[in-house]
């Protein structure tokens, strides 16, 4: 029995995840949970699954489950009462779901332990990716991508050789707007924004999705999980979402990994990884499918592919960079304080302002994330 900790357990990814351990009642339990302030759901989750603790990083809602719990369960709260929760001794995975740059902090303290992470956070190695890798050299831990994009490709190079890659292939949805002619992104809503086709997803990560510059973090997150150069990743436009990635390699010939797109099935592939488990997920139809179509993405409608890549390539903070302001853009126009066109703007507006540190520390880091946030900030605001 494997006891698993997930921070964000209230989330998308969070919700998966516990849908996967109840399907394997003998090989895993929910022992940690974790949410931001959405206590109705994870007290209905802490009914269900009976974890050892929990921690909430609002305060006033971490108040409130105690009182609501009376002692059940045992409650932590705030950043500090994270990482404490984190640093239980009995945890043999972390599932990191929290949203954007709060989730590089745990996914630390996790690897220090030497704790296995399947990894949601994709800015956890957008930020710090170099950092990330050393720890995980240093501490004999663990990392295990969860997106279903780096899933794919994990799956994919199982046996092989890495000099024989060519290039990696990331597939890309196209998000609600591929056909959608950039000069008619001035008129995007919130709502219409938060549709996406294929996928069901939090808000953050749906509108990274409709800008496409989900396709450029994952780019810098392939970089440092597969040791490759920019250069030899590549990103492709699949509407079907059934192929999630692919591997070239140096004969010509490519592999790709294919299925339904249900994050249940990436989730499930690291809980259990290097093995495969039973699963009742709906399967491909290819004969109801009947045809899959690929085309490359227009850089200069979806800016922010582009922006990832010059980031990645210039190094340094420079992602770290693309990430807050990213993060603040997103947030002004979810609040629709912004319009959906200004977010790349405001990205490429940082990168050009915002000096860029070279072989960065933690401290590099975070620094730079809090001086982009307010920097980026005050700028959108002037834009409204």
């Amino acid at each position: 029995m494997k006891n698993i900790c997930i921070l964000g357990s209230t989330g998308s990814i969070g919700q998966n995840s516990l849908e996967v351990i109840a399907n394997f009642p003998d090989r895993f339990h929910a022992s940690y949970l974790t949410t931001n302030k959405n206590i109705g759901i994870l007290q209905q989750q802490i009914e269900r699954f009976h974890p050892r603790a929990v921690a909430v990083l609002d305060e006033c809602s971490a108040s409130l489950l105690k009182q609501t719990m009376n002692g059940a369960v045992n409650v932590f709260t705030g950043e500090d009462g994270l990482r404490e929760l984190v640093s239980q001794g009995d945890i043999d995975i972390v599932i990191n779901s929290l949203v954007g740059f709060a989730g590089l902090r745990p996914t630390i303290e996790a690897i220090k332990r030497g704790i296995t992470v399947a990894l949601a956070n994709k800015e956890t190695l957008v930020v710090a990716g170099e950092i990330i890798t050393q720890l995980l050299r240093e501490h004999n831990a663990a990392l295990i991508p969860v997106d279903s994009e780096h899933s794919a490709i994990l799956q994919c190079l199982t046996g092989e050789k890495s000099d024989d890659i060519a290039r990696l292939i990331l597939t890309a949805s196209g998000g609600p707007f591929l056909n959608m002619r950039k000069k008619d992104f001035t008129s995007v809503t919130v709502e219409a924004a938060l549709k996406h086709p294929n996928w069901k997803m939090g808000s953050k990560i749906t509108i990274d999705s409709a800008t496409m510059m989900n396709k450029g973090l994952e780019v810098i997150e392939a970089h440092w999980l597969f040791n490759l150069p920019p250069e030899k990743i590549d990103v492709l436009i699949h509407p079907q979402s059934i192929i999630h990635s692919m591997v070239e390699f140096v004969d010509g010939s490519v592999k790709a990994q294919l299925g339904m797109p249900d994050m249940k099935i990436p989730i499930q592939y690291a809980l259990t990884y290097p093995e495969r488990a039973s699963s009742l997920y709906n399967r491909v139809d290819f004969a109801e499918l009947r045809e899959m179509t690929f085309f490359k993405p227009d850089l200069d409608q979806f800016e922010c592919v582009q922006l990832a890549y010059d980031a990645i390539r210039e190094g340094g903070t420079a992602p770290a960079i693309l990430n807050a302001a990213n993060e603040v853009a997103v947030d002004l126009f979810l609040q629709r304080q912004m319009s959906f066109d200004r977010i790349p703007h405001l990205i490429a507006h940082a990168l050009e302002k915002i000096p860029v540190k070279h072989s960065p520390g933690l401290n590099d880091i975070f620094e730079t994330d809090t001086a982009t946030r307010t920097v980026v900030k005050s700028y959108g605001l002037h834009l409204t």
